[in-house]
């Protein structure tokens, strides 16, 4: 992710602020760790599912929030030094549409515009809010052009640590890595709003918890990423990072069986191969929006087929400062979920 142009020179005149590393063995703690962690550079709250109306239509979401924190001297008294930045997005995917609906907001935390709590997660962007309630699940109301969504989320399962207890490895260094826990199987209830008709919704959601400080190694392009909630009972969480000029630099993820076991996935554990590309007409980035995933276990590899929900899922956030990248509904044999592709238009940065 990347702040725009006129942050950067506004940032370069001030004292760079240290970032805590992340490391291994430090156990996470909740409700806390569900909020804001205003040290480290950056941090998300990042929800993706697949929505039904009653008449049986099928639709994608997205509901993200995102925390940074400038290198700002955290002796500058001004009101208006940018100490953290919050960023929004929002999007619907509808085949009906057959092109992605979505939102983007900017703010820096205060003045009543943004804000982003530490206990628990209540993350705001003026009237746009993702909070977790005192039972445990979570709501969220977002409202951009063309759609709302107003959308209650109940825990079904215990958080998924993911890596080695939240730990998650993204680079050969220790510290390229994050701090990572996903809640699979959220239960949806709630309505979308398209002009002036509401329709009342159900499904299923995913909900991934990322904050660090060192995320992609140098030689980084982008990553692959895929959550999926299968009809079992079981999730999976799988991921790489692509080298520039091809090849993997890091790759893993967690396969929760039914019964609850959890299988860790190491760099040599996963394996994405592109089945279908599709070309954006707006960047000109190609994107593999079907792809053969293979996960090896200790009784051989299990392979899953992910197939778009449709093609125009790219997402253009350049207006917030923020990439562009394919955050889209994918179905699988026994499950659906969502797949994300950065770094297709250009090398990401952080």
């Amino acid at each position: 992710m990347r702040c725009t142009a006129s942050l950067f020179a506004a940032m370069a005149l001030v004292a760079a602020a240290p970032y805590p590393a992340v490391r291994p063995g430090v156990v996470l703690h909740f409700p806390a760790d569900h909020g804001a962690h205003q040290q480290f550079r950056t941090e998300w709250w990042y929800v993706t599912g697949w929505l039904r109306t009653a008449d049986g239509h099928d639709l994608g979401f997205q509901v993200t929030f995102f925390r940074t924190r400038p290198p700002v001297d955290a002796r500058n008294p001004s009101r208006f030094a940018a100490r953290q930045l919050l960023f929004a997005h929002v999007a619907l995917s509808d085949p009906a549409t057959g092109h992605l609906l979505h939102g983007e907001r900017t703010a820096r935390e205060g003045f009543g515009l943004a804000s982003a709590a530490v206990g628990d997660a209540d993350v705001a962007l003026r009237d746009w809010r993702l909070q977790r309630k005192a039972n445990g699940g979570w709501q969220t109301h977002v409202a951009a052009d063309g759609f709302a969504l107003t959308l209650a989320m109940q825990p079904t399962q215990p958080p998924l640590l993911q890596g080695q207890g939240g730990y998650s490895r993204k680079g050969p260094r220790p510290d390229e890595a994050s701090y990572y826990y996903s809640i699979p199987h959220l239960r949806v209830t709630g309505n979308v709003q398209r002009g002036d008709r509401t329709v009342a919704v159900t499904g299923e959601a995913w909900l991934d918890r990322e904050w660090s400080s060192q995320y992609l190694a140098p030689d980084a392009q982008g990553w692959d990423w895929t959550g999926i909630n299968f009809d079992d009972g079981s999730a999976l969480m799988a991921f790489r990072m692509r080298r520039r000029g091809g090849g993997t630099v890091w790759a893993g993820g967690a396969l929760r069986r039914a019964d609850g076991t959890t299988i860790v996935l190491g760099p040599d554990g996963v394996s994405f191969r592109p089945l279908a590309t599709w070309r954006s007409a707006a960047t000109g980035a190609v994107y593999p929006v079907r792809q053969d995933l293979g996960v090896r276990t200790a009784h051989g590899t299990l392979h899953w087929q992910l197939t778009s929900l449709f093609a125009a899922q790219e997402l253009d956030s350049r207006r917030s400062g923020l990439p562009v990248y394919w955050e889209g509904a994918v179905r699988t044999k026994g499950g659906r979920g969502y797949l994300e592709l950065t770094g297709y238009d250009q090398p990401l940065t952080m």
